[in-house]
Formats: structure tokens, sequence, C-alpha cells
């Protein structure tokens, strides 16, 4: 096999913490493909270690190793009160920076992903059980696992290049320590972003749908943009919007908490949403956070004619 090529400053940093990444979550969420995305970053992987071997094999882990262990409900000697137990005691070890990843996705998406590659759900294969059975029985069984979760992924909406990239934007080497901000703006309609640690509803702002000249349009549009501006709530609500995050992202920070998403919502998730998320981003930015946007409603299209000045990670 021919070795990838890194660039120095993507290898992991030799007098540095060992590294470790606990990929876990609902079985066709993604875990493998993130696991093989880790391996391209430089992690060592390993999928469906057996529990009892973590914490002997991070124990064993170099200063500067990196190593990403897969975990689902398939592993030898699965239970979430026993992988809860031996990811307390891998946190206790000293000289280790570990994060444990969960991959979350719509029951709806899991279905269809089983049903297109006509594979069997581990939890209702042995029985010859309906998918959704399985799907219901593993998300109560893992429940645990996301609530002690440090990053939490919703892969619904994901193609493998998405996340292929949220890998490389929160895991590669190289990148500056500290708290990685999401902004997305999303539409209520469809549902609320599953990874959200905090949501702000924007709908009582001036709706550009009603607009006849600005409902082909998106929040990226400066016409639009300066339509939901003129609205005499958007300054006083962004203000303290904008302060009530300034006050909490340096608590979050100070916990340990590596990533944060926050989400603003409107009806459709094309105007309004759009418009502040992309705002919001931008004061972020200047604040020195490091930030990414993902607008989940928006149609392609759009964003291809439009594009995002504010979507580029720095």
């Amino acid at each position: 096999m021919t070795p990838i090529a890194r660039p120095a400053a993507a290898r992991p940093d030799a007098n540095g913490p060992a590294r470790l990444l606990v990929i876990t979550g609902l079985s066709g969420a993604g875990r493998t493909s993130l696991l093989k995305a880790l391996e391209d970053l430089g992690y060592e992987t390993i999928d469906n270690m057996p529990v009892r071997l973590m914490a002997p094999a991070v124990e064993a882990m170099a200063p500067g190793e990196a190593l990403a262990v897969g975990v689902d409900v398939r592993t030898r000697g699965f239970d979430a009160a026993a992988v809860d137990q031996a990811l307390s005691q891998v946190a206790a070890l000293p000289g280790l920076a570990a994060t444990v990843v969960f991959l979350d996705c719509d029951d709806e998406v899991l279905y269809r992903r089983y049903t297109e590659t006509r594979r069997r759900h581990p939890l209702a294969s042995a029985t010859d059980r309906p998918v959704e059975d399985g799907i219901r029985d593993e998300r109560a069984l893992i429940a645990p696992l996301r609530d002690r979760a440090d990053v939490v992924l919703d892969t619904s909406e994901f193609s493998l290049t998405d996340l292929r990239r949220k890998a490389s934007e929160l895991f590669a080497f190289g990148g500056s320590p500290g708290l990685q901000l999401s902004v997305t703006s999303f539409g209520f309609r469809n549902g609320l972003p599953r990874d959200a640690d905090l949501v702000f509803d924007v709908r009582f702002l001036a709706n550009p749908h009603y607009d006849p000249l600005l409902r082909p349009l998106t929040g990226l549009d400066p016409s639009v943009g300066a339509h939901v501006a003129a609205d005499p709530l958007f300054a006083p609500f962004f203000d303290r919007m904008l302060d009530l995050i300034r006050l909490l992202l340096p608590a979050y920070a100070r916990e340990g908490k590596s990533y944060l998403t926050v989400a603003v919502g409107c009806t459709g998730g094309k105007h309004r949403s759009v418009f502040v998320t992309e705002r919001l981003a931008e004061e972020l930015r200047q604040d020195g956070w490091r930030v990414t946007v993902r607008h989940r409603d928006m149609p392609d299209a759009d964003l291809a004619r439009t594009g995002s000045p504010a979507a580029k990670p720095v």
C-alpha cells in the first residue's frame, strides 16, 4: 500500500499528550467511514475493540500517539454501563486527551440506508425482526453514551465528503487547540438539528417570504439581509443573543468542551436564519473563535449561486 503523504504540520505532536477518540453511535450513522477518514488524518484506528481491552491499550500509548477506537453494539462485551466505566478509567489517565464522539442520525435515514444496501441491522438480524425494531432498540441501548459524549454529530444530511470534511475540521493535527464552534441555520418545519447545543428562534423577525421580489432569494443575498435587519426587533435581539453567547463560550471552553453547535432557526431555513447565522459567525470570528458555518436546509443550487463568505473556517 502506498503511504499517505501528509504535510509536517498535520502530524501528531510527539511532545504532546496521547490523543484518544472513541467513536460510537447508531449502526449505519457512519462510524466506519469516520474511522477511515481519521486514519487518513494520521490516527491509528481500531474498530470494535473489546471493551475490556480499551484501558490496557490506552495505557500503552506513548506521548503524542493518536488512536481512534470504534465501539458499538457489535463490540464484544458491549454494555453501555461497561463502556461508560471503561471511558471513566481512560479519562482519568494522566497525559491523555480523550474525546467521545457520538454519531446520531434520523431513524428514517437509517432505515433508508439499510434498505438501499440490503444489510440487516445487528440487533434485528438474529431474530429476523424488522430494521425499524433494531434501530429503536439500539437507540435506547446506547442512549447513556450519547449523554456523556463530548461531540455529537448528526449525519442525517451528511455525504461522505461532508463527513470527511467534518473530521478534518474537528480532529486534524496542527490546528489551534480550544473550542470549535459550528453555527448552523435550519428550518423548524424540517425539525431541530440533533446535534444543537444552543438554539435560537428567529421566526418573529420580518419574513422575506411574503415579498414576491425576495421570496426566490436567500439570506445570503444583500437585499434579503437588509429586509431582515430593518426589522426594529433585529438589532436588540441580535445584540442580546451575541452577549449571551459571548458570556457562555469562555465557560464552555474552561470546562474542556471541544465542540459546540449553535443553531438558528426560522420557518423554512432559507431567509432569516441564514442571514442571522452569517452575521453571528462573522462576529464570533472577529472575537477570535474558530467557526464553521452550515446551512442545513438551504438548497444546493442557492448555495452554489450565492456562496457563503463566512463558511470558510479560520
